[in-house]
């Protein structure tokens, strides 16, 4: 979701989020970047509130600046599959949903920046009966070209910050619908 978004070390959530685990790794120098970032968030909402959160058409309403434009399904809608595209920092991304599990709580996407870089989000939501919800993402980016090395440990040191920033923006959604 944006998990999607450049997150910042400044925000705050309160201290529902569970902090993150660092794991970023580059190879020696000349071989390509991969890294490998984890975060938890804890959410004080049911289950069935948040997993629909974590579609691409979905996360719109709480994912400031993340706009997908959907190449598939048109119109546009959370499913299996869907295929669409972004525009973040200037740069292109070409996404697809490649798991949008309701019933085990996995969602994953898999995009890539061309001749920059692919990535992988990994997200698992748990549906423990109670109120609050679990929610665990894993950022995992590999560099194309030794070119790009440098943006891919930068975006995964932004990804090690997400859970926070994620966590105050649905709790910001949440309000917001209640206040209305």
């Amino acid at each position: 979701m944006n998990h999607m978004l450049t997150c910042s070390l400044l925000a705050a959530a309160a201290g529902v989020a569970v902090p993150s685990v660092a794991s970023a790794q580059a190879k020696p120098a000349g071989d390509l970047a991969h890294t490998s970032e984890r975060f938890n968030l804890v959410i004080a909402q049911p289950y069935s509130e948040i997993f629909p959160l974590f579609g691409a058409h979905e996360e719109r309403k709480w994912a400031i600046g993340f706009d997908p434009e959907f190449l598939y399904p048109v119109p546009p809608h959370d499913q299996p599959g869907m295929v669409f595209t972004t525009v973040q920092d200037g740069l292109r991304r070409v996404w697809t949903n490649t798991a949008f599990d309701a019933s085990t709580g996995h969602v994953q996407y898999v995009y890539w920046i061309a001749n920059t870089m692919a990535a992988r989000i990994d997200i698992h939501i748990e549906n423990s009966g109670a109120r609050d919800t679990r929610v665990h993402v894993v950022y995992e980016r590999t560099s194309l070209r030794a070119e790009a090395n440098e943006l891919v440990l930068q975006m995964a040191q932004a990804d090690a910050t997400c859970g926070p920033r994620w966590t105050e923006m649905i709790d910001e959604y949440f309000r917001s619908v209640t206040a209305k």
